[in-house]
């Protein structure tokens, strides 16, 4: 940083005191905003529940840059390692400025921390993602040397212009083509008792486009499922579960999940949905995004939109939700850098300023 007035320090995201929230709250307020500013934004109560209720397997090291009088945070930076038999080569991160402090070096000066903590929990790969609507993140991706990995979008349905009827007749044809199969719905919950299979169904995700990111297939185990789940309820978030089951064997063979938090009544989140391979070509994924749109319809009347999250790669879902009426809302780019380039980067360009 060139300017000495501001200090960089180090938090404990899961135990700050009650400025430090206070202050990370008005900086990620302003920060969202910026990208998506006719959300509302989540109450101070339901940020720092999710902050203080991380999973137990996932380790997170957080930086502030603070004002002078350190009062506001004017700057700050996580990065995010995983406990898991997978994927020990890499971290995630975030780096987030306010839009008034940019280009002084604070986004340099956090990035320098991000390093050395990468460096001491032995990994090699930095990955994050930046969105169309703060140009600056793309930028300054560019400038530390990172690549591109997965090019993506957020679509969103306008619930005002839904086809009904298609609903009805997704669901009327799932019945008929995968007759023997019937829908159940979780609310808020994996039932401890399906809790194995369900996570064996969740690895259906690894099928996924992942297009240049140099990663490996996630291995979750129950208790890593299970703790996801909680870490998203302690916040307040509404979550639905819908799973299609084999009524003869009693096999899973697909789900669809979404989140929808009270703080933003007209906004729900579409999550994963996936059917295995085995049980593909029955409409088993339209009837699962069909059936739930309508469960959810009932349950929250309020709803006006649905977002979900696609890599531009993901011809099979992308075809599912366009015949919904899903249209694109705001591109995404993951990138990776490896951290003997950003630490070149770190070392060729100490005095320019990001």
């Amino acid at each position: 940083m060139r300017d000495n007035r501001f200090a960089l320090a180090s938090f404990d995201l899961t135990a700050a005191d009650e400025a430090t929230y206070r202050a990370m709250y008005a900086l990620s307020v302003r920060l969202q905003q910026e990208r998506t500013p006719q959300d509302p934004p989540l109450s101070l109560a339901a940020m720092v529940a999710d902050w203080q209720n991380v999973p137990s397997f996932a380790r997170f090291f957080c930086w502030a840059v603070w004002d002078e009088a350190h009062e506001r945070m004017l700057a700050r930076a996580d990065l995010a390692v995983f406990d898991m038999a997978s994927n020990q080569h890499a971290g995630q991160f975030r780096i987030g400025v306010d839009p008034d402090y940019r280009r002084q070096g604070l986004g340099r000066a956090l990035l320098a921390a991000v390093a050395d903590a990468t460096a001491a929990t032995g990994r090699r790969l930095l990955i994050t993602d930046t969105t169309e609507q703060v140009p600056a993140g793309a930028a300054f991706m560019t400038r530390i040397g990172a690549t591109p990995g997965m090019s993506s979008h957020t679509n969103q349905l306008d619930l005002a212009e839904l086809d009904h009827e298609l609903l009805a007749r997704w669901q009327a044809q799932g019945r008929e083509r995968a007759a023997g199969f019937e829908l159940l719905l979780w609310r808020n919950e994996y039932p401890a008792g399906e809790l194995p299979a369900f996570t064996e169904l969740v690895a259906v995700m690894n099928q996924a486009p992942i297009d240049d990111l140099d990663v490996e297939d996630f291995v979750m185990t129950p208790d890593h499922v299970q703790q996801m789940l909680a870490s998203v309820l302690v916040s307040g978030h509404q979550v639905r579960t819908m799973v299609a089951r084999e009524q003869a064997s009693g096999k899973f063979a697909g789900f669809t999940e979404v989140h929808w938090h009270p703080d933003r009544p007209g906004l729900l989140y579409q999550g994963n949905t996936g059917v295995l391979e085995a049980y593909r070509g029955r409409g088993l994924g339209r009837w699962l995004k069909a059936a739930m749109l309508r469960e959810v319809l009932q349950e929250w009347p309020e709803l006006r939109y649905v977002r979900t999250g696609n890599a531009d790669s993901n011809a099979a879902m992308l075809k599912i939700n366009y015949e919904l009426g899903f249209k694109p809302y705001r591109s995404q780019t993951i990138w990776q850098v490896g951290l003997a380039q950003v630490q070149a980067y770190l070392a060729g360009d100490a005095g320019r300023s990001a």
